[in-house]
């Protein structure tokens, strides 16, 4: 018999499924899923998820969905969302996934939300570490940046909360399609001078990406921030607003300058973070950057300026297709709960 089990990681942005079939990865998908709007959203998604899918007899589950302001608080979201998947999937088939490598019943997860709330990370780490022993995982998605020291083939971080990882750097609330402009920069230079930011959610880090042309295939699923459409003129026309200028008032090469300046911004603010993070993980020099998610091309980047050596989460990964690689590497939260479920 197959011993199949699909990895959830339920998001307030996105729905991420794995299916994992004797440890191999076998499919993976990826849907936009506005859990903020409510419960109704996760429960459509997670109904297109399973369609066409065949039973699995174990459900592996992280979530991040539970701290949208869908719910009152984080013990309200887990709770509404362990009572959908109970709802779609035979309760005594899942297994929570805890922030210390630990696996709750849905029950127990309920008694215990602070263990399971955004664990998803930690999922991801110890799946890793315990494929390359000592290391430095950046998981880089469409709205944050993970940096996870690994170190003797255990998570060597510092935080384990969202609140303990953004004061230890760990976790930077920045991605590469959701985040808002506004966010990256107060100031850019432009034309010559140093001008500031608009504090609009005018334009995102999606079409900063979209005009350097570093946008992955499939990375923005979302609306565009004017709900409009997502050509190189329409972001073009985004990113002037948020230095208070239509489009048409410089070049299309000035735009891309002005796209280009903010990515660097960006990337700065992750590297000091990976900075920070390096300084006191203790790693041998030639420790290397494991790169995740869709914004995996910077945690490449982090590599060559580091001087270290950089694999891909898929280098960790038995695929039974070349082909669901990329996507299975957008969605490792959903990977490593299903594989560690299947390890323990």
């Amino acid at each position: 018999m197959i011993d199949r089990i699909f990895g959830w990681d339920i998001g307030g942005a996105h729905l991420k499924l794995a299916v994992v079939e004797d440890g191999i990865v076998v499919a993976a998908k990826l849907l936009p899923c506005a859990t903020w709007r409510g419960i109704a959203e996760l429960r459509q998604s997670i109904t297109l998820a399973l369609d066409g899918l065949p039973v699995a007899m174990r459900h592996a589950v992280t979530m991040t969905g539970e701290l949208t302001d869908a719910f009152a608080d984080r013990p309200t979201g887990v709770a509404a969302i362990l009572d959908l998947l109970s709802e779609l999937i035979p309760v005594e088939r899942i297994a929570v996934y805890g922030v210390g490598g630990e696996t709750l019943s849905a029950d127990d997860a309920r008694t215990q939300p602070n263990c399971v709330a955004s664990a998803n990370w930690h999922a991801t780490a110890l799946h890793v570490a315990r494929r390359v022993t000592d290391g430095l995982l950046i998981d880089i998605g469409s709205t944050t940046t993970d940096i996870v020291p690994l170190r003797r083939a255990g998570v060597a971080a510092r935080g384990h909360s969202d609140a303990e990882r953004l004061a230890t750097g760990e976790l930077v609330y920045t991605g590469i399609a959701r985040t808002p402009l506004a966010a990256m920069a107060r100031r850019i230079p432009f034309a010559g001078r140093s001008t500031a930011v608009m504090a609009e959610f005018f334009a995102t880090a999606a079409d900063a990406h979209r005009l350097a042309g570093t946008l992955p295939d499939g990375a923005d699923l979302h609306p565009a921030a004017d709900n409009r459409g997502k050509t190189l003129a329409e972001s073009r026309a985004r990113i002037a607003r948020m230095v208070g200028r239509d489009a048409a008032a410089a070049s299309d090469e000035a735009w891309r300058g002005v796209a280009a300046s903010f990515l660097r911004l960006q990337l700065n603010q992750i590297e000091e973070a990976v900075d920070l993070v390096l300084s006191r993980a203790d790693l041998p020099p030639d420790a290397p950057v494991v790169g995740a998610g869709v914004g995996r091309f910077i945690a490449a980047e982090i590599a060559r300026r580091l001087g270290r050596p950089y694999r891909g989460f898929d280098a960790t990964l038995s695929l039974a297709d070349p082909g669901v690689a990329s996507l299975a590497v957008d969605i490792a939260p959903a990977v490593a709960v299903a594989l560690l479920l299947r390890d323990a």
